[in-house]
């Protein structure tokens, strides 16, 4: 029943891989009976997420050890997703005490298995890539920032400053090391390490911005729900973008899609023009885009 990723797995070992990237999306349903299943390459680590008990995980096991370089796999980790805390069995080697990767050309440390995320999202690579060439002299905002990956991406492209915002203090003090594994910072970056809601006077004070980047989870228990709390967001961005800024407006549910976000925006900030879709990364398959990860690119005309 693994052929498909047995036959994926190759083709992505057959050349070397520095960086981090995805090698099988089952979540996108292109695969049926495997829409559980994602497995992810984290230098020197192959990270199984399962969203439901996995058939013969030995099996699996194998095929990983004979398509990845012997001399680059030191661990091969299964997370249960679909268990409280989405806890993780080490199925072979040792994982590393501190892994770091690559991803577009620059450094971020994730912790595979230690936590539900990992600390860095493969999706978003392509916009990682476009922050990296379009945010010179830019004050950035990164709201719901969670491990800064993509505020390291605009520091790497040239931006003036950004202000990372995320209720999470560890996320943010994980943000900070990965900036400084960058060579970023300090006096450019600003934390808020505070619920966003309630931040909004400090966020001020360090604007206007040029580049803002909603990136908020979909669902998250007690601080943000996507369809009830989006709009109160965008409506914000009136006090807090410089004419002309760029807004990246990121949505990822299953339950809403494009037309969610242009609504919201048409509504609480008419004075925007939509500019385009901007694509996710290609290993990201999606037998029907509007369940996937929606990245909107938008410009306040203010």
């Amino acid at each position: 029943m693994y052929d498909v990723i047995e036959q994926k797995l190759q083709t992505f070992f057959a050349s070397p891989q520095p960086e981090a990237r995805r090698i099988f999306h089952g979540r996108g349903h292109c695969y049926p009976g495997l829409e559980h299943i994602c497995v992810d390459w984290f230098r020197p680590v192959v990270l199984v997420s399962a969203w439901q008990p996995i058939e013969n995980p030995e099996q699996l096991k194998q095929m990983i050890q004979n398509a990845a370089p012997k001399d680059e796999l030191k661990a091969i980790v299964l997370q249960h997703r679909y268990i409280n805390q989405s806890p993780a069995d080490t199925l072979f080697g040792d994982v590393p005490d501190k892994v770091v990767v690559r991803a577009q050309d620059l450094r971020f440390e994730v912790r595979p298995g230690k936590q539900q995320n990992v600390g860095l999202f493969l999706d978003t690579g392509p916009l990682r890539e476009w922050l990296k060439a379009n945010s010179k002299d830019c004050n950035v905002l990164n709201l719901f920032a969670y491990t800064c990956a993509l505020s390291v991406a605009a520091m790497a492209g040239g931006a003036s400053s950004v202000t990372n915002v995320d209720m999470s203090k560890p996320s943010i003090e994980w943000g900070n090391q990965n900036h400084m594994l960058n060579g970023q910072g300090p006096m450019p970056i600003k934390r808020v390490p505070y619920n966003l809601f309630k931040s909004w006077g400090r966020i001020r004070q360090f604007g206007r911005y040029d580049l803002v980047i909603i990136d908020p989870p979909s669902q998250q228990k007690g601080s943000f729900n996507a369809e009830k709390n989006y709009k109160s967001v965008v409506k914000r961005m009136k006090e807090l973008c410089n004419p002309g800024a760029t807004i990246i407006a990121v949505l990822n549910s299953p339950f809403l899609g494009k037309d969610f976000l242009l609504e919201v925006f048409e509504k609480e900030l008419p004075k925007t023009t939509f500019e385009e879709w901007m694509p996710v990364a290609k290993e990201f398959e999606e037998i029907n885009p509007e369940k996937g990860l929606k990245i909107g690119r938008f410009i306040y005309n203010r």
